[in-house]
């Protein structure tokens, strides 16, 4: 996960107030904040060309896309002024259907994701395959797709919640390979998803995403 801002422990309403007044983002994990990273030329020529391709395809439909600066939150709804139970993050993709839901009168937490796509990094990888998937499960019960895109090959991971609560897996490596979103109809080709990404050996910095 990203680094930790500080020891002290700090209750939902203290986090919404202080990330509303920040320039910088933050994610909040029961109690915790934590700064987000950097991000890397490949992390965001691939934010980008994702965004461009779901925008096309979702005109007309009753769904929508926000980038990286939307926050989700997944956690049960606060029983106290001062709770610290709770989960407040920032998906580098999240496409909402019908009317979205929000936390407050602020709307600018949502409560409804459908589809939830982050770009990896390997500051980041282990927690967006762990427990933020698992939080996600739990919580969300609106989330039908979480997908997992490598920005250090042509690697995309589909997870696709079935009928029966349990979760499907799909995995796509290389740029010919294509892939739907049956939930929101939208099919998306590894090529276009990686165009202009020029592949390293190993990540420069890990202190970006």
């Amino acid at each position: 996960m990203a680094t930790r801002t500080s020891q002290r422990l700090y209750s939902v309403e203290e986090y919404l107030a202080i990330e509303r007044a920040s320039e910088e983002r933050h994610e909040y994990i029961d109690g915790c904040i934590f700064a987000m990273a950097g991000e890397s030329g490949e992390h965001g020529d691939i934010s980008v060309n994702l965004v461009g391709l779901l925008h096309t395809q979702l005109k007309g439909t009753p769904c929508r896309a926000r980038t990286k600066d939307a926050k989700v939150h997944s956690g049960p709804t606060p029983r106290y002024p001062r709770t610290m139970e709770g989960f407040f993050s920032y998906p580098d993709l999240v496409v909402i259907c019908d009317e979205p839901q929000y936390h407050d009168e602020h709307r600018d937490v949502i409560l409804n994701p459908a589809v939830i796509i982050e770009v990896l990094a390997k500051s980041t990888e282990s927690f967006d395959r762990g427990e933020k998937f698992q939080r996600y499960q739990v919580w969300n019960p609106t989330l039908t797709d979480y997908v997992l895109v490598s920005q250090k090959a042509p690697s995309v991971e589909h997870y696709s919640r079935q009928s029966d609560g349990t979760w499907s897996y799909k995995i796509y490596q290389g740029l010919e390979q294509s892939f739907v979103i049956e939930s929101i109809r939208c099919e998306l080709r590894l090529a276009d998803i990686y165009d202009r990404v020029a592949f390293k050996s190993e990540d420069a910095d890990e202190g970006v995403e």
